[in-house]
């Protein structure tokens, strides 16, 4: 399953969205996540999906890469949608003992296992085609404006890209790690809770050790390449907005605007048949 981690990675390809600017993709992506809790309409989220598998289109990301990120949440989908169903108060449509299931809980569980997964969609796609140095130039430029109140945004930007960019590497330390433990013995698997806990310190020792080594060397990596911080850096390749980007701004405002525009539009009719929000 660790494996199976996809979020922080880079997918190299040749695609329009890799050769997009990576301020556009950022706020592309926020854009995303905001539209995904305001819609109130399953044509929304309808329309949400397809401009997602639109824009994994373009990017050239194999689909299955990309599905292959959303197994290690089926146990969060799995625990949301028990909980919503259970738990949710409302119009009862099924009854067996204390379980009651409602409509509201049925619309709630749905739509919260819609938005987590497409949520973890969208915002792989943006590490999965920018390479950390765009990203935090992208960063950096989008949070420019905390330079007046003396904020160190060139830090805090080059701080969040090393900390996406670790995850998979973690992730496969962590994995050559409970092979290696495994092979001498150890069992994650079987046992109680606390069987299960203690046997991660086996674990998460090394896994600690690895991180600091690697944390070390690319401190010393920097030093010796004369890394000194943001203050006074110039660019070798400045960020630039060209044609492309500011039609994708424009394709993003009018997605944005259809979204909010869908909020106003009442589909009970349509979906009479569905466990639809609006009444």
């Amino acid at each position: 399953m660790i494996r199976d981690i996809t979020i922080g990675q880079y997918y190299p390809a040749d695609s329009l969205l890799h050769k997009l600017d990576p301020r556009v993709k950022l706020v592309g992506t926020i854009v995303y996540i905001i539209s995904l809790f305001v819609i109130d309409s399953y044509i929304g989220y309808v329309i949400a999906a397809a401009a997602l598998f639109a824009v994994i289109k373009l990017s050239k990301v194999p689909v299955k890469f990309i599905l292959r990120g959303l197994k290690p949440i089926i146990a969060i989908l799995l625990f949301t949608l028990i909980f919503n169903l259970l738990f949710t108060q409302g119009d009862s449509v099924f009854r067996f003992g204390i379980i009651n299931i409602t409509k509201q809980g049925i619309t709630i569980s749905v739509t919260m296992a819609i938005r987590l997964i497409l949520l973890i969609m969208g915002s792989s796609l943006m590490t999965f085609t920018t390479t950390p140095n765009h990203l935090t130039d992208g960063l950096e430029s989008l949070l420019s404006p905390l330079k007046k109140v003396k904020a160190p945004v060139h830090e805090i930007s080059m701080m969040m890209s090393i900390a996406l960019r670790f995850i998979p590497i973690l992730m496969e330390e962590t994995d050559k790690i409970m092979k290696a433990q495994t092979a001498r013995g150890a069992d994650f698997e079987s046992g109680g809770l606390m069987k299960k806990a203690k046997g991660l310190i086996p674990l998460l020792v090394p896994l600690f050790v690895s991180a600091f080594r690697r944390a070390n060397d690319l401190a010393m990596a920097m030093e010796a390449r004369c890394y000194r911080g943001g203050e006074g850096r110039t660019k070798m390749k400045p960020l630039k907005y060209r044609g492309r980007d500011i039609f994708s701004y424009l394709v993003l405002i009018l997605f944005f605007a259809v979204i909010i525009g869908l909020n106003h539009v009442d589909f009970t009719g349509l979906l009479n048949g569905l466990p639809g929000f609006k009444n």
